[in-house]
């Protein structure tokens, strides 16, 4: 039989916990969003630095390619309350600007959308980001999430739209080049051409059906 060393269990732990990373954030979306960080000072605590502005907005309408769309209902970030979420910069999870366990990210959910206040650390990259967004060079945010329910709504003139219903939040992000990434895009590519396979298939049958009826 096969003796496995210690050292040996201890890689093959580290390695299925890679992978189990690996496919946690294949299951994760970004979504981009130009917003306005507005830079906050308080007479108590003047030293603080302290950014806020909105990640996400309700019912507004995204097209992720031609005649697809996708949209954030109302009601969409409920389940934030007492969740571990993270504040990053560029998704980069070694710039942690806040945290909600600790009180440096508060976000709260209203009519308009996911709003977010972030007490930024005493580090230099944190600084520096404040001073970026002081300039107005960065005005962009991200979050990354799971979408936990969803509906896709057929429009008009053969158009689609996603509707995201409930999300499950891990990260917001300010970032200096918001975008869908291209696996967001390319799933919801292989989803719409099911939905035509599908669609296509259903018209087949109707003509069949048809065509056996007028031969009846």
């Amino acid at each position: 039989y096969m003796i496995v060393t210690l050292t040996e269990k201890s890689r093959c732990y580290f390695y299925v916990q890679k992978v189990v990373r690996i496919l946690n954030r294949e299951k994760v979306n970004n979504r981009s969003l130009r917003t306005k960080f507005d830079i906050v000072r308080s007479a108590n605590t003047p030293d603080d630095l302290i950014i806020e502005g909105y990640f996400a907005l309700y019912e507004q309408e995204t097209e992720l390619f031609a005649d697809c769309f996708e949209i954030i209902s109302r009601g969409a970030f409920k389940n934030i309350k007492g969740k571990d979420i993270r504040a990053l910069w560029n998704h980069n999870s070694q710039y942690v600007l806040g945290r909600t366990t600790n009180g440096t990210l508060e976000l709260e959910e209203d009519d308009k959308g996911l709003f977010g206040r972030i007490k930024l650390p005493n580090t230099t990259y944190a600084k520096d980001l404040y001073e970026i967004i002081k300039r107005g060079d960065l005005d962009q945010c991200s979050f990354g999430f799971e979408i936990v329910d969803e509906e896709l709504e057929e429009l008009a003139n053969n158009k689609y739209r996603w509707r995201i219903n409930e999300i499950n939040l891990f990260e917001v992000s300010c970032v200096t080049f918001p975008a869908y990434e291209n696996t967001n895009i390319e799933a919801r590519m292989s989803d719409f051409e099911k939905v035509q396979k599908r669609k296509l298939e259903i018209i087949k049958n109707n003509l069949k059906k048809r065509l056996e009826e007028i031969r009846c």
